[in-house]
Order: C-alpha cells, then structure tokens, then sequence
C-alpha cells in the first residue's frame, strides 16, 4: 500500500510540476500529431514488486531516414543526445532502486534519453523533469547506460517503447523499437 501511495505522490509531483514551456502544441518538429503512451510493468511478486513506467511520445517514422550520421541527415544522428519520443520528456518512474549492470538507480522520477552510436547507444538517466524534450538537457545526467542495438525484424513505423519482466522476475528490461532498430537494456530491481 506504502508502495503506491509513493508512486502516486511521485507521478502527481513530477505532473504538477510541469513547467509552462511544456504546454507548447505538440510534434510541430515531426510534422503532425504524435500520440503519447505510457508502459508499465511490475517486477516481481504483483503486490510487493517494482512498478517500473515509462510515458513518452510516439513519433512516426514518415518515410524519413531515422538513424544514421548527420552526412545522412537522419532524425536521430549518432553521437548526439535525442529526446527519446516526441513533445515533452520521456518520464521514467521506479517504486524501487534498479540497477543497470554496476550503475543504481534509486526511487524516483527520472528524465530518459540516448545517445546513439554506430554499433549501440547510451540510455541516460537525467534528474532534470518537468521541460520539453529539446533541447536535451544533458547537465542533469544521474547516469548513462549501455543499450545493445539490434536489427529489427520488421521495420517499426511508430517509436515504441516497452518494460518487460525477465525470466528469473527479480529484473526486466527497457526495450525501443523504431524503423529498423531495436535497443535493449536489461536491469535488475534492487531492495
């Protein structure tokens, strides 16, 4: 009971404190409307486990080169830091402390975005919350954490992002999917 009382005062903190310059009209860079979703899942037992949820926006592929180099000119070129969706920030909420290979995560509400590279990307865990999802904000990172770059497949027309449990239900994995991409990154819930 403690566990969601928590998580709802979080969510509601992290929502109330939007700041106005979050309410601009929305995917005007994409090109259209893009709709927003939240994943959720619960690691471990369904009452005393980790409630781990990501909202973010859902942009569309739309015919446009999505990864690759700036020579290319993708959306998301490599080495720089992209928001993660569309519109505001992609929101990360943990009822309990994950921890990403050596790096810990505690409770808490977080800002996500990445950095992809060639063979991978870096999943960042910011404390920045409340803004729009550009510019990305880098000087609040907490972390950045590897993601194993996959090919899709199929290619995916609308980002997609997904927390899934493990086989073992101590950890999970955040999981993004786009175009011909798929990232990874494997966690475990720490006590």
């Amino acid at each position: 009971m403690n566990k969601i009382i928590l998580t709802l005062a979080l969510t509601t903190m992290v929502f109330s404190g939007v700041s106005l310059q979050a309410q601009q009209p929305r995917a005007a860079s994409t090109g259209g409307n893009s709709p927003h979703e939240t994943t959720s899942n619960v690691i471990g037992d369904r009452r005393t486990g980790c409630r781990v949820t990501v909202t973010y926006g859902r942009p569309f592929v739309k015919g446009r080169k999505i990864w690759g180099s700036t020579e290319e000119k993708a959306l998301v070129p490599n080495g720089k830091a992209w928001r993660l969706g569309s519109d505001e920030a992609t929101l990360l909420v943990t009822q309990q402390p994950l921890a990403f290979g050596e790096t810990t995560i505690p409770a808490g509400a977080y800002t996500l975005y990445m950095v992809p590279s060639e063979g991978g990307a870096k999943l960042a865990i910011s404390t920045k919350l409340g803004g729009w999802g550009v510019p990305v904000d880098e000087a609040h990172d907490l972390a950045r954490v590897d993601l194993k770059k996959e090919t899709a497949e199929k290619s995916v027309e609308q980002l997609t992002m997904a927390i899934e449990k493990d086989a073992t239900g101590t950890g999970g994995v955040i999981k993004i999917s786009w175009d011909t991409a798929q990232f990874s990154a494997p966690f475990t819930v720490k006590k």
